[in-house]
């Protein structure tokens, strides 16, 4: 009887210590932000979109651009992307037959294109880089890519590119 009380004494204080020590969740450094996505080129996860779909796709997207741009923005710092148009590599063919409707054809001629505009603003709040963009990566077959599997995996690696090109010299800032 002893131990199962010391036991529960144990427990009740590891759950008070575990409550005390969650750490607040921080303010993100990067803001993803998606102007009606409803009018982008291409955003389909099949010939006939779903909105499911392509809101998993747009989700990946704003994952993918957090995960990379954050240790690239200095603490307090703010860096905001706002996409007018994206336009995925590849298309659907349907005159393939009924089975090709979700299968996306990836050839050089359906390159994955992004219209956004950006701006990084430091601790107090000026803006100390900022444009508007428009790039359509025609090279996009030629790049190195190591997750075949990814769906995105194109996309991806152009973004990558250039959060590296116009974002890596941050932290020296």
């Amino acid at each position: 009887m002893r131990t199962l009380r010391i036991a529960i004494a144990c427990l009740g204080s590891a759950a008070a210590l575990s409550l005390q020590a969650a750490p607040a969740p921080q303010a993100s450094r990067v803001e993803v932000v998606f102007d009606h996505p409803d009018k982008f080129t291409d955003i389909k996860d099949a010939y006939v979109a779903s909105d499911k779909g392509e809101q998993a796709i747009l989700d990946q997207i704003r994952d993918f651009i957090v995960d990379r741009a954050s240790p690239m923005v200095p603490e307090g710092w703010k860096f905001r992307i706002t996409f007018s148009d994206i336009d995925l590599a590849g298309e659907y063919e349907p005159w393939r037959g009924p089975q090709w409707d979700m299968v996306r054809i990836i050839k050089p001629v359906y390159p994955p294109a992004f219209r956004f505009t950006y701006a990084v603003t430091d601790r107090a709040g000026k803006v100390v880089r900022q444009g508007s963009e428009f790039f359509r990566d025609a090279s996009f077959q030629f790049r190195a890519v190591f997750d075949l599997s990814d769906g995105l995996r194109y996309e991806k690696a152009a973004l990558e590119e250039w959060l590296r090109n116009h974002l890596a010299d941050l932290k020296g800032a």
